[in-house]
């Protein structure tokens, strides 16, 4: 399942806005594994990992969670960090399983998204059919 696809400013340089959305995944792949083949997927669609870290790209995938997973693990860190500071992250995931716990801080999605601050980054739902 999805949420909602948002479209966003870039956030962090100047450039052309995001498009962003939350997928949910069941999976029994380790984390590293899982990793590694969203980065092929991101390769196939013609990202270049030349680029800037703030930068535009043509495909962005992280993973946000692992069940209850928190620390480092396969040396990705979980949870995101940036689930608590960007908005395109935090609304949609909000939106997708806004009852499910945030594993370090202990709070729902809703919770979290109804306490972030809403003016620091502004997002807007777009139509969007798959």
């Amino acid at each position: 399942s999805t949420s909602s696809v948002y479209e966003s400013e870039a956030v962090g340089f100047e450039g052309d806005h995001f498009f962003n959305l939350v997928a949910r995944i069941e999976t029994d792949i380790a984390v590293g594994k899982l990793y590694q083949g969203l980065r092929k997927i991101e390769d196939a669609a013609g990202r270049d990992r030349s680029q800037a870290r703030f930068s535009s790209r043509s495909l962005d995938i992280d993973i946000l969670t692992y069940d209850n997973l928190h620390g480092t693990f396969d040396g990705i860190r979980l949870p995101r960090e940036e689930i608590l500071h960007n908005a395109f992250v935090l609304q949609p995931l909000a939106e997708l399983a806004p009852e499910d716990i945030h594993p370090a801080k202990q709070l729902s999605y809703r919770q979290l998204w109804q306490s972030f601050d809403k003016n620091t980054q502004q997002l807007w739902v777009v139509p969007f059919e798959f």
